[in-house]
């Protein structure tokens, strides 16, 4: 499996978002996952699977070191002593004794930056997280918790994909040796599977339009994508991209998709004007 290296994490390119999956379901598609090479899973505790996404790397009978596992903690828990008991919260739910990646899953303005990096750093030294790291940061409040962190961080998981211009934040994680990890990596399928940049590439390449989208992401340097999928054979084809190459002409025509700068997941309302995201470069 081809990696991200980001300040001493090895963190594999693709990985198996479970938002939105439950139970029996989310156990069986990530033991379908592991068995077809993922070797990457990405939960957080307000998903409410942690405990299935356990059972089913228990089930894949992969060895345990072999997969690496990320989890979020919840805005409403980063407060010093919170962050701590959701961390090992999440690992009992888990049934681990250490999860590869930590991260705080949003900023909240109610608790001071300073705390919560604190608390993410204190998880680290215990031993409950190899690694840890930010999501959905913008590049100014990046640097201040690059700044804050004793340790480094490793990862800033935000929305990506080819609608959303994020070269700032994109930028922001290169400069800092951080891997940026691109959550509705697909931007839900849909109008973006049909542009003529996605479609005539795939005609090329005689491979799918999820195919040609996923590629576009691990061809950027230092990109991890963690698509979501519903059925094996969209999980097996979401991880069947390392036999061909996007051209320089493909990345160039799909990354003008940006222009239409489209989020699914925008809190600008809820957020103090400190903490507005990104525009366009």
């Amino acid at each position: 499996m081809h990696k991200v290296m980001a300040n001493g994490a090895a963190i594999p390119v693709i990985g198996f978002g479970t938002w939105t999956l439950k139970g029996e379901v989310c156990s069986e598609l990530v033991a379908d996952a592991l068995s077809l090479g993922y070797r990457h899973l990405d939960t957080a505790a307000y998903y409410d699977n942690e405990s299935a996404v356990g059972e089913g790397l228990r089930f894949s009978g992969v060895p345990r070191d072999d997969v690496f596992v990320t989890t979020k903690v919840r805005e409403t828990d980063i407060a010093q002593g919170e962050l701590e008991r959701s961390a090992e919260a999440s690992l009992k739910r888990l049934g681990l004794d250490i999860v590869d990646l930590l991260l705080i899953h949003w900023p909240n303005p109610a608790i001071p930056l300073a705390e919560s990096i604190t608390a993410l750093n204190a998880v680290r030294d215990s031993g409950m997280a190899r690694h840890i790291g930010v999501s959905n940061f913008p590049s100014k409040m990046l640097a201040e918790a690059v700044r804050l962190s004793d340790a480094p961080l490793v990862a800033n998981q935000v929305e990506y994909h080819p609608y959303l211009d994020q070269t700032k934040v994109h930028a922001a994680c290169r400069a800092a040796g951080i891997g940026m990890v691109a959550y509705c990596p697909l931007a839900r399928g849909g109008a973006l599977f049909k542009e003529a940049a996605i479609e005539d590439a795939a005609k090329r390449h005689g491979k799918s339009p999820a195919q040609i989208v996923l590629r576009w992401h691990v061809q950027q340097e230092g990109v991890v994508a963690i698509p979501r999928a519903e059925r094996k054979d969209w999980v097996a084809e979401n991880i069947d991209l390392f036999g061909f190459e996007l051209s320089c002409e493909d990345m160039t025509a799909i990354s003008r998709l940006r222009s239409r700068n489209y989020r699914i997941h925008d809190f600008n309302s809820l957020q103090p004007d400190s903490l507005q995201w990104d525009t366009p470069a």
